[in-house]
């Protein structure tokens, strides 16, 4: 967010959570990018703050997570000290997290990774929520693609690349809806704690709906290593009805996904237009292009 606006985030999350009955004299910047996320202290609470137009992705959000808090699954759970709702303050919407104090060093392992995905995977398979279609991503991504005021910086190749993609590979990943189910979304590295009580996903708001393997997918990186492939190696050790060419196409398509986003005017994610020139270098790759 702009410095004016992230300052006027700030205090709607600081008087939200005031008036839940929680003392804040302090406030952390944890992520800042669409939305910002702060740890509010001492009351030691997570605030997510977005413009008030994405209230339902908040709501939706803030349900899944209260869902599977009362399945004990491994993903953040709403504040237990305050009701778990929407708040609306000066044009932001306000939800309030649990904090989970992560590990002096962060190092996720494949095993726990892996153990903590199918935890959270069973969890959402026992609840029910009316939730978007992944193939929702590759609609937009492609407007934002067909649209060259919201991608001015995109050359014709890389344009035409990031297009075929979303066409030829978007339809071979999504052919047969049979197995979809609720997925994170998202599970890639940034969206997993650390925690002394183990692995937790946030950022539910990513959950959507499609094939296991475009969850998986997400563990892998632009240009995947050593580290990575071992990975994909214990899930399928786990998962042993996992088709391996959906998963090869699917992280081709969460490529194109994503580099479509760092391309868009307007992102915020830092350094993002090295992390889109990785990503078409990475789709390159996977396709021997």
């Amino acid at each position: 967010m702009e410095a004016s606006v992230a300052a006027r985030a700030v205090e709607a999350a600081r008087v939200t959570a005031v008036a839940q009955g929680l003392r804040v004299d302090d406030a952390a910047v944890l992520a800042d990018s669409n939305r910002i996320v702060l740890r509010l202290l001492p009351a030691d609470v997570v605030a997510r703050v977005s413009p008030a137009a994405e209230r339902s992705e908040a709501r939706f959000e803030l349900e899944v997570g209260r869902r599977l808090a009362g399945l004990g699954a491994p993903a953040e759970a709403p504040d237990p000290r305050v009701s778990p709702r929407v708040h609306e303050r000066d044009g932001f919407v306000v939800t309030l997290w649990t904090h989970y104090e992560q590990r002096a060093r962060p190092d996720v392992t494949a095993t726990g990774y892996v153990q903590a995905l199918l935890r959270l995977h069973d969890g959402l398979r026992r609840i029910d929520v009316a939730a978007p279609h992944a193939t929702d991503r590759v609609v937009l991504a492609r407007a934002c693609l067909t649209d060259e005021e919201r991608t001015p910086e995109l050359c014709r190749d890389d344009r035409g690349l990031l297009i075929d993609v979303l066409d030829g590979v978007g339809a071979a990943v999504f052919r047969d809806g049979s197995g979809d189910r609720l997925l994170h979304g998202e599970p890639h590295l940034g969206n997993v704690l650390s925690t002394p009580a183990g692995v937790r996903f946030v950022d539910l708001g990513t959950c959507c709906r499609g094939p296991v393997e475009f969850d998986v997918a997400h563990s892998l990186g632009p240009d995947p290593g050593r580290r990575m492939l071992r990975w994909i190696d214990e899930i399928r050790e786990h998962c042993p009805g996992l088709d391996p060419e959906l998963v090869e196409q699917s992280r081709i398509l969460v490529l194109a996904i994503v580099t479509t986003w760092r391309w868009c005017r307007g992102d915020q994610l830092p350094d993002g237009r090295r992390r889109a020139a990785e990503g078409l270098h990475g789709i390159r790759t996977a396709l021997g292009a």
